[in-house]
């Protein structure tokens, strides 16, 4: 069995550093430079040292053991490559929402885009060293979260962070299978 998983959130959140912490592959990273072409266009507030951007997906496996292999798929973070979500989330079972504390607006698109269409997902707070340290429940209510979406502080970097986050969305999407059997 296999599972398709996205990785979703703002720009310069910390996808490409998630998808590739854990992946078992080298990962497929669609990386650009940043050029004079993007000023004005991105808004680099808040990530001013960063220098590439994903422009289609980021791709990384995860065999967890012979009958089930996650698949993970980055999404793009800036609004001008959307349009590659709802490709990207054809088959997929659920998302990670990472958000970044010190601009937890950009993580509202993704979360409208995968409650508008019932996909389940959990909140990943990465980390950054430089950020105020926040709550998982201060996060939730800024972020107007359902309480039983899960919110986990992560660092996107570190690949047991990245697991757990993983197999709390595993849990979720399994939850939700259970659920809606339940209701059948």
């Amino acid at each position: 069995m296999s599972l398709k998983l996205l990785i979703a959130g703002g720009f310069g959140v910390g996808k490409t550093t998630m998808v590739g912490s854990v992946s078992e592959v080298p990962p497929l990273h669609t990386e650009e430079a940043l050029t004079a072409a993007s000023s004005g266009v991105d808004d680099l507030t808040g990530v001013e040292r960063k220098t590439t951007t994903t422009v289609a997906l980021d791709f990384g496996r995860i065999t967890i053991n012979p009958e089930l292999i996650l698949y993970l798929f980055g999404t793009p973070g800036q609004d001008r490559f959307w349009f590659m979500w709802d490709e990207l989330a054809v088959g997929a079972l659920g998302a990670v929402v990472l958000a970044d504390t010190r601009r937890l607006e950009s993580c509202f698109p993704a979360l409208d885009f995968f409650e508008r269409r019932g996909l389940p997902f959990v909140v990943g707070v990465n980390c950054f060293d430089d950020a105020y340290r926040y709550g998982t429940e201060e996060v939730r209510d800024a972020l107007e979260l359902d309480p039983d979406t899960p919110v986990l502080l992560c660092d996107a970097r570190d690949k047991e962070s990245t697991k757990q986050v993983l197999v709390t969305l595993i849990q979720q999407v399994m939850a939700g299978r259970r659920l809606a059997a339940g209701h059948a």
